[in-house]
């Protein structure tokens, strides 16, 4: 039998089913009708609906589901159950940029940032609110995500494209517009995992491992984070001991983005005999080597995070990195990847803006569009002022990068300032969506619990703060009471 909702376009194909519910009705020669009638229908709808169902059938498959296609044009974005509006799975267009601020970008930077835009508009906008509300992540996308050409970022050579820092930047606000989750997934992959080791690996290393990664063909992820130390990373406890022929590494991680299922794991440990800190690369299925799933998140749902057990864990001399002979070096990588996250809030905040403002044009109460109220105009207006500051100062901060002349303090102000923003951004826009602002479905609830985990990682908002307040006074003001001198951070 086929059950169509005309509006939803969801299927249920179950002949058999259908058979035995009207057995006690019919006669055998009318069930066998019935049958073929069926198996026809069957037939001609297979047909009709194949070029779109391969990977979503992959999935349901997987999930062990019957067969739920996403919603088909015309009706995508269209709820039968509430058609006063779209939702986000037919993302609107961007409306966000009032200043033509991509009147600063090169051709080559509004040419990845379409091209990124398509994509994630065709093909991650209709699904993102299912994954992230299982909290799983869409493998199955990995494919096309490839053709893309982004991994690797800045770095030049072993099959990576060699972008300049805002070609970059421009392809991770446009994933961030429409899901913060794949920004994440890729700005780990990417702009810590193969940065640090195209930065500080050797050559043997990045020509065994760059490639692949470039490809997608192998995923990455990078373990600093500890249960004990967070924003204290300088103080990490997981050892490297050295052992004949390489390294035994013991010790936890924490928070880890993808994983639980990345191939290559760069791992930041404690030389036991140096009390300096260096860097390894461990291979998925390593003895020794326990990722586990992180449960129970309300924020980047999508990205799988880890707590991370190494237990008596080997690895051969050749796994690590030469060019790490301290915790300072981490900053070779992080002064990269934390002007990407200084930009993801940004992409967020361009995403929520352009749903609240086609929200507002089609949702009526007492007899008019939302949009036409006074305080619904002030709130768009106080989003659309806060994205062009955003822009401008992740703009201006990159540039500073490209010339040689950014600061750590520099980035830290701008990361927590755009953090700090866009939280008033999500806030806004979820109260101007009413009850749907706490929908999935709108997006805007799914950005408000994303910009949380925004707002935290890669030095948390006090932290940076803190960091850039240290570079106007001179005076180091995260220490502990009664101790003198500031603590070492990731800044």
């Amino acid at each position: 039998a086929i059950q169509a909702s005309e509006h939803l376009h969801i299927y249920t194909l179950s002949p058999v089913m259908a058979a035995s519910n009207s057995a006690g009705m019919m006669t055998k020669d009318d069930q066998e009708e019935q049958m073929a009638g069926s198996n026809l229908r069957l037939a001609v709808l297979s047909r009709q609906l194949q070029p779109r169902i391969d990977a979503e059938q992959a999935v349901c498959a997987m999930l062990g589901r019957q067969l739920c296609l996403a919603p088909l044009h015309p009706t995508l974005g269209k709820d039968p159950t509430f058609p006063q509006a779209t939702t986000a799975a037919l993302f609107p267009p961007s409306v966000s940029d009032a200043l033509d601020l991509a009147a600063l970008l090169s051709p080559e930077e509004q040419a990845v940032r379409e091209r990124v835009r398509v994509y994630m508009e065709k093909e991650v906008a209709p699904i993102m609110a299912g994954f992230w509300e299982r909290a799983e992540f869409p493998h199955h996308l990995l494919p096309g995500f490839a053709k893309l050409n982004l991994a690797g970022g800045t770095i030049k050579g072993y099959g990576c494209p060699g972008m300049s820092v805002m070609a970059n930047a421009m392809a991770v606000i446009e994933m961030a517009r429409v899901d913060c989750s794949m920004s994440t997934f890729l700005l780990v992959h990417s702009y810590l995992a193969m940065l640090t080791i195209g930065l500080l690996g050797s050559e043997e290393q990045k020509t065994e491992l760059l490639p692949g990664l470039a490809s997608f063909k192998l995923v990455g992820c990078w373990a600093l984070t500890e249960p004990s130390n967070g924003s204290d990373a300088a103080a990490l406890t997981t050892t490297a001991t050295k052992v004949p022929g390489g390294w035994m590494l013991n010790g936890r991680k924490r928070w880890i983005g993808n994983g639980t299922f990345a191939d290559v794991t760069v791992v930041w440990a404690r030389n036991s005999e140096t009390q300096q800190v260096n860097a390894f690369i461990v291979h998925k299925g390593t003895p020794g080597f326990t990722p586990t799933k992180m449960q129970n998140k309300i924020a980047l749902r999508m990205v799988q995070n880890a707590d991370m057990l190494f237990e008596s864990c080997f690895v051969a001399d050749t796994a690590r990195l030469p060019g790490v002979d301290s915790f300072k070096d981490t900053n070779k990588v992080l002064a990269i990847s934390r002007i990407m996250v200084a930009w993801q809030p940004v992409g967020v905040c361009m995403g929520v803006y352009d749903v609240c403002a086609r929200y507002v044009k089609e949702r009526q109460q007492f007899g008019s569009p939302l949009g036409g109220f006074q305080l619904v105009q002030e709130r768009l207006v106080r989003m659309l002022g806060n994205v062009q500051a955003m822009f401008l100062m992740t703009w201006r901060l990159s540039k500073l990068y490209e010339e040689g002349r950014m600061s750590h303090e520099q980035a830290s102000l701008v990361k927590a300032w755009t953090t700090l923003r866009g939280r008033e951004v999500v806030s806004l826009g979820r109260e101007l969506l009413g009850g749907n602002g706490i929908l999935g479905d709108f997006n805007v609830a799914k950005a408000f619990c994303d910009l949380e985990a925004l707002y935290s990682y890669e030095g948390t908002y006090d932290i940076n703060v803190l960091v850039a307040g240290r570079g106007l006074t001179g005076s180091a003001a995260i220490k502990a009471p009664g101790k003198k001198g500031g603590a070492q951070v990731q800044a």
